[in-house]
């Protein structure tokens, strides 16, 4: 009892984490490009979306936003502005800030992605002061245009181009801090804040929504700026695969190329290799464009019962909301927002060098681990030993649920030998080098979906979700 009382006391006394927020349309006090030039545009007229949990992949289907109005981040003058040897000393801290080189800088923007965050994002962002990138903890609000890698990490705050990385503390137990320029805006609610943690592969193209129309959603193929943009119909049912038996890794991939989310919470993610015991709701049930699907999984899972089994609450259900640490964290977090310099890109979204920054597909499925998709470079960071390119990546551990899910012994079915058929009514499917899901799949949980359709300018037809746009 006295170790109970001290570990209890202890835990109390862990410092939070200071987060700064940052409001759309506010400029940056320190930006690393003057913010009257336009180098990007916020739209804070864009309503926050609800996610279960706190952490968030990256190819989550419909994580981000986009609009049919012209390109919200002028990547071009970006790189021309790194680029001058008048910005060297800038275009330096930028670089380290991003763990590249300042001759790698072109090739990094150009594999980057504008979008609109569609929810109050925790980043680590960087001022630049007296020379250098100065990293602290921000909150980004819904509307805020940033670019994001292969991998669906926020990488660049567009308006002011300052560097970003992962969040790496726990969304849990942070204090966010408004000024006078930065006030408390209207709908912000702490326990609906997320993290991004990296896609398990480099994803192709991003499923987005319209901000200002949700029955549209936005094919964006990674790289582009909004001009080979093409449209699909978000109402569209699409069912829910069977899971049972697959790993966590492919379950979740499998879901985002069919345009639904993974719904997991708990205080860690599951290995990619654990197996699915069910998913709800069950297989065949149809859902709308980025609904999720709670999977439960058996094995190896942080978050689990003695026996290995863990569930997922669906999302919006009652009780506290669930913890949202990541298990690649700090045990004891820094009570000040500016910590220490930037360790480089974290959580897997493999450091932008040669091969290339990743990015990855809107969503609001739950953090996954920092395993890279099998093209991409060793995770970074808040990342996690990435598995061989051949395991599926590693996801967080999802939170109890009423369901009790029973452990399947049996092995995952060989992943397909191609990806998923793409019709034109159905979203864009989210392709990788990484291998394609497997047919096995769990059984399951239904969670709500985040964002419901509020314009009704449904495509006619269903546009085709395959054609890759910018």
């Amino acid at each position: 009892m006295v170790l109970v009382l001290a570990l209890g006391a202890c835990d109390r006394g862990t410092p939070l984490f200071l987060v700064k927020a940052v409001a759309a349309g506010v400029p940056s006090l320190a930006p690393f490009f003057d913010e009257n030039q336009g180098l990007g545009r916020d739209d804070p007229q864009v309503t926050a979306q609800r996610a279960p949990g706190g952490l968030q992949q990256g190819d989550t289907p419909g994580l981000y936003g986009g609009s049919e109005q012209p390109t919200v981040c002028d990547v071009v003058r970006l790189k021309k502005f790194l680029t001058d040897p008048a910005n060297d000393r800038k275009a330096q801290a930028w670089a380290t800030a991003l763990s590249i080189t300042t001759a790698e800088i072109p090739g990094y923007l150009d594999r980057l992605t504008p979008v609109l965050l569609r929810h109050d994002t925790l980043v680590k962002n960087h001022d630049y002061k007296k020379g250098k990138a100065t990293p602290f903890n921000a909150l980004l609000q819904t509307g805020i245009a940033i670019l994001v890698d292969e991998q669906g990490l926020p990488a660049v705050k567009c308006s002011c181009g300052n560097p970003l990385r992962p969040f790496d503390g726990d969304t849990n137990r942070i204090k966010v801090e408004f000024d006078n320029r930065n006030e408390a805006w209207k709908g912000y609610q702490k326990s609906s804040v997320v993290a991004v943690r990296p896609a398990t592969r480099k994803v192709e193209r991003l499923a987005l929504v319209d901000v200002h129309e949700p029955d549209r959603g936005i094919t964006r193929p990674v790289g582009t700026t909004g001009e080979k943009d093409t449209a699909f119909d978000t109402r569209e049912r699409r069912a829910v695969p069977d899971l049972a038996g697959a790993t966590f890794g492919q379950a979740s991939r499998e879901l985002a190329d069919k345009g639904l989310a993974v719904a997991f919470e708990g205080g860690g993610l599951p290995p990619d290799g654990a197996r699915v015991t069910a998913s709800d709701p069950p297989a065949g049930t149809e859902l709308r464009f980025g609904e999720y699907v709670t999977l439960s999984v058996a094995g190896g899972s942080s978050g689990g019962s003695s026996d290995g089994t863990t569930t997922s609450t669906p999302p919006g259900g009652s009780g506290s909301s669930p913890s949202t640490r990541d298990p690649s964290a700090s045990t004891t977090p820094t009570p000040t927002p500016s910590g220490s310099s930037p360790s480089g890109p974290s959580s897997g979204s493999g450091s932008p060098g040669p091969s290339g920054p990743t990015g990855s597909g809107p969503g609001g499925s739950g953090p996954s681990s920092s395993a890279p998709g099998p093209t991409s470079g060793p995770p970074s960071g808040t990342s996690s030993t990435a598995p061989p390119a051949s395991d599926p990546p590693t996801s967080s551990s999802p939170p109890a649920t009423t369901k009790s899910p029973t452990t399947s012994s049996a092995p995952p079915p060989p992943p397909s030998s191609s990806p998923p058929t793409q019709t034109t009514s159905s979203p864009p499917t989210v392709t990788s080098s990484a291998p394609p899901p497997g047919t096995g799949g769990p059984t399951a949980s239904r969670p709500e979906t985040t964002s419901g359709p509020v314009a009704s300018r449904p495509g006619a037809g269903a546009p085709s979700p395959a054609s890759t746009s910018a």
